[in-house]
Parts: structure tokens; sequence; C-alpha cells
């Protein structure tokens, strides 16, 4: 089955257009592991030659995404949960560090720690993670295993606002593959972290352009679909027409 006719050896992205030149934003990322989607982000920022200051903070001090950060000169937190007798006080210290940084938005990029109520009563920046599934299909973890488990048709990967309940806030968009009979649990989740790596830095530019609003629990477009050169399909979520591949 095959959802564009697209070639599959190849996922092409055209040039975000960029905030007003000379203003800069602070993207605050969260990384807990091997921090690809970080990568990702500023390896997308340098292309298109955005404007930003970066804080990455960590809570395990062998984050391969943390020491990536540190290695290419970006601002950096370690914040290890295991120094907290209690998993509020540790997201009233992560809510302190980001409330200091005052980041336009903050980035959940394979960060591992579900945030409490204390955390949103704290922070009330705008916060989004990236999910390797189809939302609201297959929160938590084991999203591969449990697609194939299922036999589906469809997966991918979703960028959603973060709320108290852990994989269940507005969804802001998605990309779809279909399932190959070649996929094991490996080569499916490679595929969809190679779409991750496409989504996240396009949601995340639209957002740090003021794109995007939130209204009545939907994202939606605050300008005309027309006014979007590059051709995305926002709506209350996103499939984004170079993203949406056949199986391989």
């Amino acid at each position: 089955m095959a959802f564009s006719s697209m070639p599959d050896k190849t996922i092409q992205q055209t040039p975000p257009r960029s905030w007003p030149q000379g203003q800069r934003r602070r993207l605050a990322v969260l990384v807990s592991g091997r921090g690809s989607n970080l990568q990702a982000l500023h390896q997308s920022a340098q292309a298109y030659g955005f404007a930003l200051d970066w804080l990455i903070v960590a809570n395990r001090k062998d984050s391969k995404g943390l020491i990536w950060a540190r290695d290419h000169g970006l601002e950096t937190e370690l914040l290890l949960h295991s120094d907290f007798a209690s998993r509020e006080e540790f997201d009233r210290q992560l809510a302190y560090r980001l409330n200091r940084f005052e980041p336009h938005l903050v980035v959940l990029a394979g960060f591992m720690r579900i945030l409490t109520d204390v955390f949103f009563g704290a922070f009330h920046g705008p916060t989004i993670n990236i999910h390797p599934s189809l939302l609201p299909a297959y929160p938590g973890l084991q999203t591969h295993a449990r697609a194939l488990q299922d036999g589906v048709a469809v997966h991918g990967a979703t960028v959603h606002s973060v709320t108290p309940q852990v994989d269940h806030g507005p969804i802001l968009a998605q990309a779809v593959l279909g399932v190959s009979h070649q996929d094991d649990e490996k080569r499916l989740g490679a595929r969809v972290l190679e779409m991750e790596h496409k989504l996240l830095p396009m949601v995340t530019w639209a957002l740090l352009r003021d794109d995007l609003q939130l209204i009545d629990g939907r994202w939606s477009l605050c300008r005309p679909q027309s006014d979007l050169p590059q051709g995305l399909q926002f709506s209350s979520c996103l499939f984004h027409p170079q993203l949406v591949v056949s199986p391989r």
C-alpha cells in the first residue's frame, strides 16, 4: 500500500521561513540518551542559518546527547534525577533552570522522565515532545514492537504538546509510513527515527515563527495556508506530504 507517489529513497525538505531577521530565539532541549533528534535540530538550524541560543538539559551523566552538545559548544546543564529525594523535587529544580533561561520553546527529545504537576505549576512555557508512534495509538514504551504485534498497516511519529498525562497532549504534527512485511522492530524503529529527524525541526521552526496557535485544545495555523511557501499542510495535526512514504 502506497501513501505517496514520491520515491522511497529520499525524503527532502524545502527551506522553512525564519523568524524576523536579527531576532534570536532561545531553545531548550531535554535529553536522556543518544540525542539524535537534538543533533537533527542543530544541523537543521545550522543549515538554515537560524539565530538560536541553546540550552541542553540532561538527567543522565552518560547521555550521549549531553556529550555531543558539550563538544559542539552548546550551553548544557546536568540535572541528575538520582540527586533528588522525589520526582517533584527534581521537577521543581528543572522548572527553575528553565525559567532562568527563559526559552521561547522547550523540546523533549528522548527525555525519559514523566513530568509532574509540580513542573507545570512552576514552568508555563510551551513544551513539546517527539513520540515514535501515531498517537493516540501506542503511548509509552516499545511502540514499534506493539505496532508490529498488532499487525498495523501504518505507523509513524507524532509531535505533541506536553501535559501531565503521558503522551496525551494536543497533537501538532504527524508523519506516516506504511509498515512492510520486511519490517522487524529494529528496522521499523530506524525508519521512524529517520522521519522524526525531519518532522521535529519542521514543527520546532513553525512554533518559533509563531505560525501555530492552540485553540480549544487543537493546533491550527495563525495565518492563511497560502502564506506558507514550502507547501506545509498544517491542520489540527500535520501530515506532511514529503514525510508520507511507502513501505520499503
